[in-house]
């Protein structure tokens, strides 16, 4: 354990679903003989140790034990079975504002939370300035913390937990909250707690931020260590399992060869994708979208893109009435619902044949992602014009989300790929 700052021992969470309260009570009281629940494992087995001065990430879809393992590790909450060895003090942000007393201000909770790390006042009072300065708040600092919003919430979350000098710090999607520039500063304080040797387990959704930091990554699926390794080779195994199922075209680099849809596997595309159950349906029913993939430069079905790689979305659209210049669309969107990029075959200047009734067209748009890293929800359509009025023959609105993991980002929404040439003249 002397190189070891967490250490997880075959550790097992299971939790008794009970279909009724009633079922509950009867067990509890000893009423009944058999077993009135249905046992669900959140973690099985699950085994890994993390070095000091290492940066490890844990990544995995929902529901695959990442938020529950780092509980297990910070004492909220206990294992069924198996241990975690742990060497320094933690300094945790698991759930914004956990352990806030809602009615205090936010000096009183510094000194709370302060006090429930094991500081004494004096202690705290060394470290407040910094605090206080980190969070940048203002005035509020001295107001009841429900009267904050949830960005100075996480503001003032996240500088108590960096500012108490923790040996190990654990963060589970903290990040995600608060403006860009307070992301920012959030990050450089990672950069500085690696630079001096701290301990970081980290948990987020953005891929980008898991490849750019951290020195090793554990997947998890299901409650189960799926593998661990170096961030790429785990971000493109997470990617194969977004997808359910990775079925490779060709294993091509980016533009050097572009695939095209017939290439595509004799298989229903969709079922590769989590589709939104309230996607938006509409149109004449004059066309029919029958299929749908988003292909990466790989060659995999996924939703997940790496930013500056060439990709595609492809359409299959079956027609019931017969078009005369039908077009080809794809938007996509960020999650507040602003159009961020998209063409159609109209503004491409492509000139497609009349489609007759029973006909089937495949579309594949082809290009570079340059959309900075985040998550975005992508549409799809067939439109056109009869009688020179604008048509919806059929339009799925917001079908699956896109994730674009990126280790650097610039301001707004798209990289304009500068190259930088600095310069110094004289003194």
């Amino acid at each position: 354990m002397d190189n070891y700052a967490i250490s997880v021992q075959n550790v097992t969470k299971m939790y008794k679903l009970y279909d009724s309260n009633k079922d509950r009570l009867k067990e509890a009281l000893g009423l009944t003989r058999q077993p009135r629940y249905r046992e669900h494992y959140a973690l099985h087995n699950l085994s890994f140790d993390v070095k000091r001065g290492e940066t490890v990430g844990i990544i995995g879809t929902n529901g695959a034990g990442k938020s529950t393992i780092l509980k297990i590790i910070t004492g909220v909450l206990n294992p069924t079975e198996g241990q975690v060895v742990i060497d320094g003090r933690i300094s945790a942000l698991l759930e914004l504002g956990a352990g806030f007393n809602q009615e205090y201000t936010g000096i009183e909770n510094i000194y709370l939370n302060g006090t429930m790390m094991g500081f004494t006042r004096e202690e705290i009072d060394g470290r407040l300035e910094d605090i206080l300065k980190f969070a940048d708040i203002g005035d509020f600092v001295y107001q009841p913390v429900k009267t904050y919003s949830s960005g100075m919430f996480v503001r003032l979350a996240f500088a108590v937990a960096i500012n108490i000098d923790p040996e190990i710090l654990i963060v589970d999607e903290a990040l995600s909250v608060g403006d860009v520039f307070f992301q920012a500063k959030c990050y450089k304080k990672f950069e500085e707690f690696k630079k001096q040797g701290k301990t970081i387990l980290f948990v987020s959704h953005d891929l980008g931020s898991i490849a750019k930091y951290c020195d090793r990554v554990i997947l998890l699926d299901k409650g189960q260590k799926l593998d661990e390794g170096v961030p790429r080779d785990m971000v493109d195994l997470y990617k194969r399992v977004l997808a359910t199922q990775a079925i490779p075209i060709a294993k091509q680099q980016d533009e050097s060869v572009k695939e095209h849809a017939e290439e595509l596997p004799d298989v229903v595309w969709k079922t590769n994708y989590e589709i939104n159950p309230d996607v938006n349906e509409y149109g004449s029913g004059q066309a029919e979208i029958i299929d749908f993939a988003i292909i990466d430069h790989g060659g995999n079905f996924t939703t997940t893109i790496e930013k500056g790689t060439y990709f595609h979305i492809i359409t299959k659209v079956k027609f019931h009435d017969n078009i005369p210049d039908p077009i080809f669309t794809y938007t996509i969107k960020d999650v507040q619902g602003t159009a961020i990029s998209g063409t159609n075959t109209m503004y491409e200047k492509i000139e497609n044949e009349a489609a007759q009734v029973g006909d089937v067209y495949t579309c594949d748009f082809y290009q570079k992602m340059d959309i900075q890293g985040g998550e975005y929800l992508l549409s799809i359509s067939c439109t056109g014009f009869s009688d020179g009025d604008f048509q919806v023959y059929h339009r799925l609105y917001d079908v699956v989300h896109l994730t674009v993991v990126s280790e650097k980002n610039t301001v707004g929404f798209f990289d304009m790929n500068s190259e930088i040439k600095v310069t110094k003249l004289s003194r």
